[in-house]
């Protein structure tokens, strides 16, 4: 199931102003419109010219500040870009309203249409995992390489600790949570998505968790919020139940482009068991597991992904399509 993930917890940023989004040293944003929809692009330039684009996509309840941990270590193999989906971090709702995994790809493919020629090495976490997935069976001309953090493809088993999340897609559960959960603070909040999406929230510092909380009472702030949640919940369980060529799974057969799977041992919302489906699915893949890694590997272990993010873009430099094959991880 897709998390309700949390902005990055372990990069040190400046306090923000209130009501505004945090920005880490040597990041920018920028506002980026679109047919029907207005999108906000986190960047972190590159340390030299000519390096090949990658372009991150978060999950449920995340935003593109999920990949600030990450984008460092990457600076000097390609030009990093992180985006917030419609209604979510700093990107208003789109247009028509639509934020089933389809129209989240949409919106990534146009994007990827606006932004320039040629493909990128496209990126994805739970539920941006999904909508990846989708992006690259229906694009590949837009993808060179794909790398799927917990990927939200559907499970038969789910596993207990994810259903909560899956609720909100169920009509007024949103509203009836936000109601019975009026009280909580946003320290409380921060707390409960940590435990469900860290598999060691002891790892999170205390400055990262006065930066999540921030973000925390920001989001709470916009009247879109949990509308944009459940929308979102709804959207991915819908795309858990279509079959035949629009199935996920289907789609992930399809995917040409050389491909990183990435799994937690200790993740909470998608199961780990799904690790050797998914390397099985995808033809041309690789797997990383990281038994102590919760659902957002990226920012709790962004070294050990960032080592395997380099070793795909590596090896698709230097060698054609390859088999499957596994990794561990400590």
């Amino acid at each position: 199931m897709p998390s309700t993930d949390l902005p990055n917890l372990l990069a040190t940023t400046a306090s923000p102003k209130p009501g505004t989004v945090a920005v880490a040293d040597g990041e920018r944003l920028d506002s980026v419109g679109l047919p029907g929809l207005s999108l906000t692009v986190r960047s972190r330039p590159s340390v030299r010219s000519g390096l090949e684009p990658a372009l991150f996509v978060h999950g449920l309840g995340g935003s593109s500040q999920n990949w600030s941990a990450l984008m460092p270590l990457l600076e000097d193999v390609v030009d990093c870009e992180a985006v917030d989906l419609p209604g979510f971090g700093d990107s208003p709702p789109p247009d028509d309203g639509d934020y089933s995994v389809t129209g989240h790809a949409r919106a990534v493919i146009r994007y990827l249409d606006a932004r320039s020629p040629g493909p990128v090495h496209l990126v994805g976490n739970s539920l941006g995992g999904a909508i990846t997935t989708r992006v690259a069976a229906v694009r590949p001309d837009l993808v060179r390489t794909l790398t799927l953090v917990s990927p939200a493809l559907p499970e038969l088993r789910v596993q207990r600790t994810a259903v909560p999340t899956g609720l909100l897609a169920l009509p007024g559960v949103a509203a009836l949570f936000t109601r019975l959960t009026r009280e909580w603070t946003a320290e409380q909040r921060v707390r409960g998505v940590m435990g469900l999406c860290y598999g060691d929230p002891g790892k999170v510092t205390p400055e990262g968790f006065e930066a999540a909380v921030r973000e925390m009472e920001r989001r709470l702030q916009l009247p879109y919020f949990w509308d944009a949640m459940a929308r979102s919940a709804r959207g991915i369980v819908n795309a858990y139940t279509l079959g035949g060529q629009h199935g996920l799974w289907r789609q992930a057969e399809r995917v040409l482009a050389p491909t990183l799977l990435v799994y937690g041992g200790r993740d909470l919302l998608v199961s780990y068991r799904m690790a050797r489906r998914a390397a099985n699915a995808f033809r041309d893949s690789r797997l990383l597991t990281l038994p102590d890694a919760g659902h957002v590997a990226m920012m709790e272990d962004p070294e050990a992904v960032a080592t395997a993010f380099r070793e795909l873009l590596a090896d698709t430099t230097t060698a054609g399509p390859r088999g499957s094959r596994t990794e561990s991880g400590s």
